[in-house]
């Protein structure tokens, strides 16, 4: 997530993040504000730790500064902040709105969703992130129900077990230990997952690439780990990244609104060093676990460390906790 921008544009950024937290006055400004906010400095900009901040940057100031695709990665950075306090905030939001309007990005569909959910029409906005999660994951347009039909989707071997494809699954465990496959039996194993194509196993389509990010990139199922995968998979697989991965993960782990009777949901995950670091680590890889061409059974003898290695996914520096 690293941005290319220089020291005036990186204040200008970090500056409207400051903007956004003080909806309510300098005084609201929380701990959890200023944590996300030198989280951004040191991780998306390599500054070193403990600088000092820039003061606060108002909509005009950011879009005469920050014009240009580097506008959307700040919106990004503002979006964060916006939502570290654990609520949708009509104040933040509005302000986050204006940031959006300033630098021509008003029309996002994660900025709409958020200015929906805060004025008084949550179900429209959730159904909006659905849908943008199952188009992305998917690859095509979503055009069914977002709570009966993505439960189905999302579940398709309850009606219709597939026995060989769970074998191929459980085959993983005779692999050697090193290997990509063993590791991602024993996650299934030790999380008490049904494999796909055994009753209750979520479907192959989804749960194959994401509980593999979970394994390479070292993400544990917790809320913490949950967020930190779908911010990894946004910057891995970009489409439609802030709406489909980002914005419903975060309302999900960390504002503890559910999405869906298959989805859980829980309170207080975000952690915003290890969620820039998550993002920075997924920008960096080479292959899209998410693409049509990826063969999961192609590389399930590969060593875990030498997966990684050609994927190019660099080691975590941050606890999930950070």
């Amino acid at each position: 997530m690293r941005i290319n921008l220089d020291a005036d544009q990186q204040d200008a950024a970090l500056g409207a993040m400051l903007w956004v937290s003080q909806a309510k006055g300098a005084a609201a400004v929380t701990p959890a504000d200023r944590h996300t906010i030198a989280a951004a400095a040191e991780v998306v900009f390599g500054r070193p730790p403990g600088g000092t901040l820039p003061g606060p940057v108002d909509p005009a100031g950011l879009a005469a500064r920050l014009p240009g695709p580097a506008a959307a990665e700040a919106m990004r950075l503002i979006t964060v902040v916006a939502l570290v306090d654990g609520s949708i905030d009509a104040a933040r939001i509005d302000r986050l709105v204006a940031c959006a309007q300033a630098t021509g990005l008003g029309g996002a569909d994660y900025v709409r969703d958020l200015a929906e959910a805060a004025h008084g029409h949550l179900h429209a906005a959730l159904g909006c992130m659905i849908r943008a999660n199952m188009e992305s994951v998917t690859g095509r347009p979503w055009s069914g129900n977002v709570t009966s039909d993505v439960a189905t989707y999302l579940l398709p071997y309850n009606d219709k077990p597939d026995p060989a494809l769970a074998a191929r699954f459980h085959a993983l465990e005779h692999l050697p230990p090193e290997s990509f496959g063993n590791h991602f039996f024993h996650h299934f194993r030790d999380n008490g997952y049904a494999f796909p194509g055994e009753p209750n196993g979520l479907s192959a389509v989804f749960c194959v690439p994401h509980d593999s990010c979970h394994v390479l990139a070292g993400y544990d199922t917790t809320p913490p780990g949950e967020i930190l995968v779908s911010t990894f998979t946004a910057a891995m697989h970009p489409k439609n990244s802030m709406a489909a991965h980002v914005l419903p993960v975060i309302v999900s782990w960390h504002l503890g609104i559910k999405l869906n009777d298959v989805a859980a949901s829980a309170t207080g995950a975000l952690k915003p060093g290890a969620f820039f670091e998550a993002w920075e680590r997924g920008a960096g890889m080479n292959t899209d676990l998410f693409a049509t061409g990826w063969d999961f059974f192609a590389v399930v003898s590969e060593t875990i460390d030498a997966l990684r290695a050609r994927y190019a996914i660099v080691p975590r520096r941050f606890p999930l906790d950070a």
